[in-house]
């Protein structure tokens, strides 16, 4: 894996090439950084990009870092555990029923109701599982009301939209019109996952980030930077490890 050296730290990167942008930029999330570059690109410009970008990568991983380093820990998943969702920390409160399925619903909190069949050395595996499922499908129906909505009144419908996992990024528009986002956008405000959505949903139309595409995104959704400002600032909190048992 290539990297570049600022200073005395070493930053690792990813490079994917794509003809679906018409200019390079750098994406960082919690311990990746990836290189978007045109599909002509060499090595030495590349290189030369990223000479440009030297400060801005290395202020940008420093802060990723910081932000990682200090966001909640959800040490168990257990009735009184705190659970990012929206944008805040929630309860969870775990609870038995006599019912035979697992049930997941939100008042003033999560709540996930488990049947007798869950024995209590599986409890924490079945509800992060649980919960993961019951995250992304509110994420699927927030992202279908979202990109309807928008379709019916500008005239943008992707060729599909889907939600699912991403390594780097928070959305993606490709070049056949086909769109996904990425379903850890549940733990931001909803406001923010709108934002993700209608900036993909631009691209349909300005594939580039010029001033064109900004100008189409203000008139799509005119309180945009504040749902911007928000992600580029609390993105490296949107982590599901704590699902993961």
């Amino acid at each position: 894996m290539p990297s570049v050296r600022i200073g005395q730290t070493a930053i690792t990167y990813e490079i994917r090439r794509t003809a679906a942008s018409s200019e390079r930029r750098i994406t960082v999330t919690p311990g990746s950084v990836e290189v978007v570059a045109l599909t002509t690109d060499d090595d030495s410009a590349i290189e030369g990009f990223l000479g440009r970008k030297r400060q801005w990568l290395f202020d940008t991983v420093r802060e990723m870092e910081e932000t990682v380093a200090s966001r909640p820990v959800v040490p168990r998943l257990m009735t009184g555990s705190k659970i990012p969702f929206r944008g805040r920390m929630v309860r969870l409160t775990v609870r038995r029923h006599d019912g035979a399925h697992v049930e997941i619903s939100y008042r003033n909190g999560l709540l996930v109701d488990l049947p007798s069949w869950v024995g209590s050395d599986q409890v924490e595996t079945i509800v992060a599982h649980e919960l993961k499922l019951w995250l992304k499908g509110r994420v699927r129906r927030n992202v279908a009301e979202i990109s309807t909505s928008y379709a019916e009144r500008f005239g943008l419908k992707p060729r599909r939209i889907r939600v699912g996992e991403m390594k780097t990024g928070w959305g993606a528009c490709g070049p056949a019109g086909g769109i996904l986002i990425n379903w850890t956008l549940v733990f931001a405000p909803k406001s923010v996952l709108e934002y993700v959505v209608v900036h993909e949903l631009a691209h349909l139309k300005e594939r580039s980030h010029d001033e064109k595409f900004w100008a189409l995104l203000k008139q799509l959704m005119p309180s945009y930077s504040g749902p911007k400002a928000w992600l580029d600032v609390h993105q490296g909190s949107l982590d599901a490890d704590f699902l993961r048992r």
